[in-house]
């Protein structure tokens, strides 16, 4: 019998697939390049290759699997509706599953919100829905501009790379997220979010700033591509009073924050912060393509057609989502992200006093940023003070000739550079050690912890364990 590329060794089989897929697909592939696997099982937080090797997942589609790989209440949905006869492709047309899910949905927004809220299902991408939310507003006010934040990510379609951060357009005033470890003012804290409101308020209020009143505010209430930076929840609820009092609307887009991965079901429930909108997608279709945005419903005055899409009646992901927000909802898996999120980042913050190589460590529930500076540079100018702690702190360069500076209101410090080069090389040592994680930040010096909200603790360790074997690899050999 002829041996087929089926009954060839695994190894074989890998090697083949990466081949072609080098020669066929386009060189915008992302992922594929940092991580060479060919995966042909899943189950939960494990990934198994074609070579047979086993892999922790913490990638997570990108935030999209809250549950995991193939959960069982998933693929029961699904089978529900193949084994239904109902139709799979039904365009905006109303039906029990799409009913089922708006009302699940529904069931768990912030009530001021959901009392008033429609919804518009969109293309199947959250691009797609960043785009409606957009164009929702501009029709809504009448208005053009908008407000967005550096270090922001939408969406790779044109309004929502408009809206990002590293695009330039004038429609688009970009304004300073405030972080701790690299603020943008050098201080970090309560006093850096505080600058950072203002700064917002001057150029809305300034006659002579260049900005008119915009359509609306665009933010994340924690960035994920820009290297997991959860914004203060007082700054938030300063953002919402800022663009209350304006009459702006203010788009919560919680595409990767949403269904509980921050310990809150929603991001902006930590802060209560009810937003005008807000964009939905990666988790809402329990692993399938779907996204929405809910909005205030006298925001709802476009014309019909005005924003449509030939797959925005998903009924597959419209049952798997609802399956998989019921699960969320019903057993608690929010706080749980939030217990397990923090006990993971105090583990990885005891590491950070091993390695010099890790600058911070951040995040808010089960979405936790490591970030990977380079222990002999040279501070960089961007400074992130601290009133307490500075002694021996990772990644932390003290200045003490700043110590007194009134403004800044005590002592500062300088992070070091980011090292992406160092971040490459230990998501790549993790991948030897079957640990799946990937890279954001502004620098892509952020290594990236996504785990599913079902993670147990004994796999929660494992992964801890494997990255600390990883930055041990790295360091030895980078010594």
């Amino acid at each position: 019998m002829a041996v087929t590329e089926s009954a060839a060794p695994g190894s074989a089989v890998h090697e083949g697939i990466l081949l072609r897929q080098s020669a066929r697909e386009s060189a915008a592939r992302t992922y594929a390049r940092a991580l060479p696997i060919v995966p042909v099982r899943a189950r939960g937080l494990t990934i198994e290759g074609a070579d047979g090797r086993r892999y922790l997942d913490c990638l997570s589609g990108a935030g999209t699997l809250a549950l995991g790989h193939n959960h069982p209440v998933v693929l029961e949905a699904i089978r529900a509706v193949l084994d239904s006869g109902a139709p799979l492709h039904v365009l905006d047309l109303a039906t029990p599953v799409k009913d089922a899910f708006t009302t699940e949905l529904f069931r768990t927004l912030p009530p001021a919100l959901a009392d008033r809220a429609r919804i518009q299902f969109c293309g199947p991408a959250g691009t797609d829905a960043v785009e409606a939310a957009l164009k929702l507003v501009r029709t809504a006010t009448g208005r053009t501009g908008l407000l967005a934040f550096t270090g922001a990510y939408h969406g790779m379609t044109a309004g929502a790379l408009e809206a990002s951060s590293g695009a330039q357009d004038v429609r688009v005033a970009r304004l300073p997220y405030p972080q701790d470890y690299r603020c943008p003012f050098g201080i970090g804290g309560p006093r850096g979010a505080e600058l950072a409101a203002r700064w917002t308020e001057s150029l809305l209020d300034d006659t002579k700033s260049g900005v008119p009143r915009p359509a609306g505010m665009i933010l994340e209430p924690v960035q994920g591509e820009g290297g997991v930076i959860p914004a203060p929840d007082t700054w938030l609820r300063r953002m919402r009073t800022i663009t209350e009092s304006r009459s702006i609307p203010l788009i919560a887009d919680e595409v990767q924050t949403g269904v509980g991965r921050t310990g809150a079901f929603w991001a902006v429930d930590h802060s209560g912060v009810v937003p005008d909108v807000m964009v939905l997608s990666k988790a809402i279709g329990g692993s399938l393509p779907l996204a929405v945005i809910v909005y205030r419903d006298d925001l709802d005055v476009w014309k019909p057609g005005a924003h449509a899409g030939t797959f925005r009646g998903n009924q597959l992901a419209m049952a798997a989502g609802a399956a998989t927000l019921a699960h969320v909802r019903e057993n608690g898996l929010a706080d749980r992200a939030g217990e397990l999120g923090a006990r993971m980042i105090g583990q990885l913050q005891s590491l950070a006093k091993e390695f010099p190589c890790i600058g911070d460590v951040r995040g808010r529930g089960l979405m936790i940023g490591v970030e990977i500076v380079d222990p002999e540079g040279a501070p960089s100018c961007a400074g992130a003070p601290r009133t307490t702690g500075l002694t021996g702190t990772p990644g932390i360069v003290d200045d003490d000739d700043l110590s007194a500076d009134p403004l800044l209101g005590g002592p500062t410090s300088t992070p070091l550079p980011a090292a992406p080069d160092l971040a490459a090389a230990v998501r790549d040592a993790c991948l030897d050690r079957g640990l799946i994680v990937e890279l954001g930040g502004r620098h892509s010096s952020v290594v990236r912890l996504l785990p599913p909200l079902t993670i147990t603790d004994e796999q929660a360790a494992a992964v801890v364990d494997r990255l600390a074997d990883a930055l041990t690899a790295v360091a030895r050999a980078h010594t």
